[in-house]
């Protein structure tokens, strides 16, 4: 049997069109489970996959195979690392192996504020969104991504949307394994004969998600005699059905404040301060804001409960010379652009 460049071992070159046969173990049909489960939730004729010939995703990608009608494979080189474009066409190799309709390699430049892992996490999704020629993109994101995201908005403190976590469908992004476990995705790999990536950058302990990875997380399971994870996941999954709820509520604080512009400071301050913080966060991000914290909704909310004639607030998302200011005007929340004046 011959074997493609970066074909994995054990699974025959199909010809254009057919899917490799996967064996029936217990990793597999979990795997399998979850991805059938999702496309039953959210059904397309056919999807993308971001590989990046890492266990997760090439799992993923393998049963995603099996369960949809069809597949192309994207994969984004990050060309952060020697090598990067011979590991990614590996990867692409792998994707029409395993019976991807087809494989495209997508090559970045990462680059700008936030450090690495925001740089390349931007370089990323923008490539996929240009690449998916409409169709969703299905993530490789575990149980354990989402315990370690749940941990990284605990630390920012922003409320409970910041421990919701990732969503099985934020359009065009879908994860279907978020029920899945880590070791989960390894063993397919293991039990299909393919050979995952393992990127150097997954164990360096100068990220932070990798140390929680590394650290944190099996230090409170040992401490809290395990099951962390899963629970972090279960909170999140949680919290987002109840700030659907809120936010929907929220929506209708929104309409009923509101005369397409501004907001009605009298309606605002009669509704519950949950509803009310949704509902002003919201509205500032439909007007421009950008990067908004827990310090702007606070302040922004004084200007409703806490009124004593103070100025304007300033939100993220101004352009260049300008700067975008929430007010209290006339019984009236306002938010308009102003000028900066040039530093000297």
């Amino acid at each position: 049997m011959s074997r493609a460049p970066g074909q994995p071992a054990g699974v025959e070159r199909p010809v254009p069109g057919a899917r490799a046969r996967l064996p029936e173990t217990a990793a597999v049909l979990e795997i399998r489970r979850a991805v059938r489960g999702w496309l039953g939730e959210y059904p397309s004729d056919s999807v993308a996959v971001a590989l990046s010939g890492g266990a997760d995703s090439l799992a993923l990608t393998a049963a995603a195979v099996v369960e949809a009608d069809a597949v192309d494979a994207l994969v984004v080189d990050h060309q952060l690392q020697p090598g990067s474009d011979v590991v990614a066409a590996d990867a692409a190799a792998t994707a029409l192996a395993l019976g991807c309709r087809s494989a495209r390699v997508l090559a970045v430049d990462v680059a700008g504020d936030g450090g690495m892992e925001a740089a390349a996490r931007r370089a990323r999704y923008a490539a996929l969104e240009e690449a998916r020629n409409g169709l969703p993109v299905l993530l490789g994101h575990t149980l354990d991504d989402q315990a370690e995201t749940v941990l990284l908005g605990l630390a920012r403190g922003s409320g409970g949307r910041s421990i919701q976590g990732m969503a099985a469908w934020a359009e065009p992004w879908g994860r279907p394994l978020l029920g899945v476990r880590r070791t989960v995705t390894r063993q397919l790999c293991a039990d299909a004969a393919l050979t995952p990536h393992e990127d150097p950058h997954n164990t360096s302990s100068e990220f932070t998600r990798v140390r929680l990875r590394t650290e944190v997380l099996p230090l409170l399971e040992d401490v809290l005699g395990g099951g962390v994870a899963a629970a972090l996941a279960r909170t999140a999954e949680q919290l987002r059905a109840d700030g659907a709820v809120l936010d929907a509520l929220a929506g209708e604080l929104l309409h009923t404040a509101g005369d397409g512009a501004t907001l009605s400071i009298e309606t605002l301050a009669t509704a519950p301060a949950a509803l009310r913080r949704r509902a002003i966060r919201a509205w500032l991000l439909a007007g421009g804001a950008k990067a908004l914290t827990g310090k702007h909704l606070h302040a922004v909310d004084e200007l409703i409960t806490d009124w004593r004639g103070q100025g304007g607030v300033a939100v993220g998302g101004g352009s260049a010379g300008s700067r975008l200011v929430g007010a209290r005007e006339h019984g009236r929340l306002t938010l308009r652009r102003e000028r900066q004046a040039r530093r000297r």
